[in-house]
């Protein structure tokens, strides 16, 4: 979409997706981080807050944070500061969300501080790092949302010296009708190659279409790599047919990508929008097969012997699949073993055929 001129505009419908992931992300991420040391603060940023909300009255993705927060289960036993940094580069918007702010102070923990600033994500965040930097201190556990209207104003560079603190993540919108749109502009080349990190994305001039497309998804991915994030998930929001924009999720953890995968399979998009796994397995999330799960734990652990449920978890989780562990044993695991592909062992006894894997459980995946 353009970018707006006005302090509140009419919600797209790729948000409600985008939005859907960041909440269920964030009902997992606050009392996983958040609970059990009361010295400890975990920080959510989101770099291009917006107003807030949308012109029809919609939650922007601050509030989205705000009301997790508020009304989690949890909330009594997160004990840790729960700091929300949001930053907006318009005056008339971060004054805006400073009024929402205050109408949301009273619902939110005791614990939490909320935090507007007017500027751009990359200055303001270089900033921010440098003082840190100066003080020897790291950064403390973070989501960082990166959610811009083009391609400006992400350099990689700021994504890895975030990445480059302990528990410290992002989640980037990846703005492909952009992208493909001004990528041949000659103003923009700076910021396509601040983006990537690289002017390999120069390549894709010459291709078109669906080549274009996949060339840079995964130069994106390779480089948010090779910049610090362990486990890379991206997915894809399309109207109809058409490629919107993706999100790609970097992080340190196979408990993050984990989580994430969970996130977006639970999402439930409305009308024609939908969602698309990453290029590992190109499956609708609405009509979901599960026959590359099985595919890949066949590649990768046939003739491996017996290998633990642990491990075989640590696998699924990671950026490895598109699926995530709490799919694992009812759609993988079990139709494997009732057509005869593998076999379980537990407390070192081959078990009859079952319906658990239990955590000392060992699995054979049969030629």
């Amino acid at each position: 979409m353009a970018v707006p001129e006005t302090t509140l505009w009419t919600r797209g419908s790729h948000t409600e997706g985008k939005h859907l992931v960041l909440e269920y992300y964030l009902n997992a991420w606050f009392p996983i981080l958040g609970m059990g040391n009361r010295n400890a603060r975990i920080l959510f940023v989101d770099g291009f807050a917006g107003p807030g909300e949308y012109e029809g009255g919609e939650e922007g993705s601050p509030v989205v944070a705000m009301r997790v927060l508020s009304q989690h289960s949890a909330q009594k036993r997160i004990n840790a500061e729960v700091v929300f940094l949001f930053i907006e580069e318009k005056e008339d918007r971060a004054r805006h969300l400073e009024g929402l702010v205050a109408q949301w102070y009273a619902k939110l923990p005791e614990t939490a501080r909320v935090h507007v600033r007017t500027g751009s994500f990359d200055s303001l965040m270089t900033e921010i790092l440098d003082e840190l930097d100066e003080q020897e201190r790291r950064m403390a556990p973070a989501l960082v949302m990166m959610d811009p209207f083009g391609i400006k104003g992400i350099p990689i560079s700021v994504i890895q010296r975030i990445l480059g603190n302990p528990k410290c993540e992002v989640y980037v919108t990846f703005m492909w009708e952009a992208i493909n749109k001004r990528m041949t502009t000659p103003e923009f080349e700076h910021h396509m190659t601040g983006l990537f990190g690289t002017d390999e994305w120069k390549k894709a001039i010459l291709l078109s279409g669906r080549e274009r497309q996949l060339f840079l998804h995964r130069l994106y991915r390779r480089q948010l790599k090779a910049h610090g994030a362990g486990q890379v998930v991206h997915f894809h929001l399309l109207e109809g047919n058409q490629l919107r924009y993706s999100i790609f999720f970097g992080t340190g953890h196979t408990r993050g990508s984990d989580r994430m995968k969970t996130a977006i399979w639970k999402a439930d998009p409305t009308g024609d929008f939908r969602f698309r796994g990453g290029e590992q397995a190109q499956i609708s999330f609405l009509d979901p097969d599960f026959a590359p799960l099985q595919e890949a734990l066949r590649e990768r652990f046939e003739g491996a012997g017996w290998v633990s449920i642990e491990k075989i978890e640590e696998f699924v989780a990671s950026d490895a699949t598109i699926f995530h562990t709490g799919q694992l044993r009812s759609w993988a695991l079990k139709p494997m073993e009732r057509a005869g592909q593998l076999a379980v062992r537990v407390n070192q006894r081959i078990r009859k055929k079952g319906s658990t894997y239990p955590k000392n459980c060992r699995i054979n995946f049969r030629h």
